[in-house]
């Protein structure tokens, strides 16, 4: 994330996707963006300057609490339901970036996720985007930090 970071239009706002403890979130709130975190449990995440927070579980059924709200960038880190993808790329205002990780198949050798439900497929996020995003960056590989795992990841501006 913070290596594509400059891709993002200075104070375009930012929506962080499964927020958890907020890394991100105040990561891009530091940078300037205002940013709105939405997690199912918004625990973790205490009030800052520039940070909406919103506790919605998105696997519910209907539960997008944000309507046809656009953002300058949807951040997405470790987090995969599939019903949920178009509605994080139509939450991309057009000219903003999608920055999104999170683990693929092959990470079952090295321990959670392994679920295929919960693995992105070899080429899925290119698959998500084509026709509606430049790719900038795109990896599909092992990592070892913060721990062993298989990810894919893509940053992407939308037409």
């Amino acid at each position: 994330m913070v290596q594509w970071a400059g891709l993002i239009e200075p104070g375009a706002t930012v929506l962080d996707v499964a927020a958890g403890s907020g890394r991100h979130t105040y990561f891009f709130a530091d940078r300037g963006h205002m940013v709105t975190a939405v997690d199912r449990d918004v625990g973790r995440l205490g009030p800052a300057v520039n940070v909406e927070i919103v506790q919605a579980d998105l696997e519910g059924d209907g539960c997008w609490p944000f309507g046809e709200r656009r953002f300058g960038a949807v951040v997405v880190t470790n987090y995969l339901h599939r019903p949920l993808i178009q509605r994080l790329l139509d939450a991309v205002a057009a000219g903003g970036v999608l920055l999104y990780e999170t683990f693929m198949v092959g990470n079952e050798r090295f321990g959670r996720p392994s679920r295929p439900e919960h693995l992105l497929r070899d080429g899925e996020l290119l698959d998500c985007v084509r026709g509606r995003f430049s790719v900038t960056a795109y990896e599909a590989r092992p990592i070892s930090m913060p721990q062993m795992a298989m990810v894919q990841r893509i940053a992407a501006r939308r037409f």
